[in-house]
């Protein structure tokens, strides 16, 4: 892929596009047709946000929930809502800076954007550029395209349903990448979080005994394990459907998995928009998952993995 910015945002409002007529599923076509202009509209929005970062005049508030906001995230959203609805203005969307949508308005969707602006805001805050832009794709309930760019790293990763998960940093080619399972008698590599730690994940850790510990903002976290440079990343705190969705688009395409402890993958649009406990790990790594008692899906046994009550 060359230079992303450099690809055209096609409009679907022209009756030659091909996605035009969109109906509830793409098709593998339509979705790689689709990705290099959702990676094209990231960059932008990873443009808008880098001129808030430059300024120095991030202008943090708070939200009712006392989550900081920022000018990047509104602006970044501004950009990425625009954006969609040129490309697909039949599609819906839902973003973390407009989610007062009630669930008997979206339950109908079958096919929408999830989008978190600036997935990471206390990393921009504390500008060590770990921050990203999340945009996914979400076909009942599931997430079939991802893009997540950190714009300070200037890496990008993507992934469409059937096309394979990527990563580009700078200019160069997108490479391919795939989770990778840890090598029996060699150590565990561990991602976790940079600015949320917690009692009951540091005893999970305890459990698995000697590993390496990988701190890493944003959903950057997901995308090690999607690239093979970490084996297992916990999240045992609160998150919401558009902190994940795009990362789990990228982690589902290397081969890996974001699932409960029951062994059921992370499912979007629901009533409730917070994500349970989740673990990301490889799928084939049957060792992990037997060491931390992750059930495959359907399994009614229980885990004795240390989840909230």
């Amino acid at each position: 892929m060359s230079d992303p910015r450099s690809q055209t945002v096609m409009h679907a409002d022209d009756d030659s596009h091909p996605l035009q007529h969109l109906s509830a599923r793409l098709s593998a076509s339509q979705r790689e047709e689709l990705l290099p202009q959702v990676v094209a509209l990231a960059h932008q929005a990873g443009d808008a946000i880098m001129a808030v970062y430059r300024s120095g005049e991030a202008g943090v508030t708070s939200k009712a929930d006392e989550s900081p906001l920022t000018l990047a995230d509104l602006a970044s959203h501004r950009t990425i809502v625009a954006g969609l609805k040129k490309l697909m203005p039949n599609l819906p969307v839902l973003s973390e800076e407009a989610a007062d949508i009630p669930y008997a308005e979206r339950k109908s969707w079958t096919c929408y954007w999830l989008v978190d602006p600036l997935d990471g805001t206390k990393e921009f805050i504390k500008r060590n550029g770990e921050f990203t832009v999340n945009i996914a794709l979400i076909e009942t309930g599931v997430p079939v395209m991802g893009v997540v760019y950190a714009p300070v790293l200037e890496v990008c990763y993507h992934a469409a349903r059937g096309a394979g998960a990527f990563v580009q940093r700078g200019n160069s080619a997108a490479q391919s990448i795939n989770a990778k399972p840890h090598t029996a008698g060699k150590t565990i590599k561990v991602v976790s979080s940079r600015s949320h730690s917690d009692a009951r994940t540091a005893a999970l850790l305890e459990r698995i005994g000697e590993h390496e510990s990988i701190s890493m903002g944003s959903s950057l976290k997901f995308c090690l394990v999607a690239e093979g440079e970490a084996h297992f990343y916990p999240r045992l705190g609160p998150t919401m459907e558009w902190d994940t969705a795009a990362a789990h688009a990228v982690v589902n395409e290397a081969g890996g998995t974001v699932c409960d402890a029951a062994g059921r993958e992370l499912r979007y649009n629901k009533a409730d928009l917070h994500n349970p406990e989740f673990f990301v790990l490889p799928v084939a790594d049957e060792a992990l998952r037997e060491l931390l008692n992750i059930q495959r899906s359907g399994s009614s046994a229980a885990s004795s993995l240390p989840l909230a009550p």
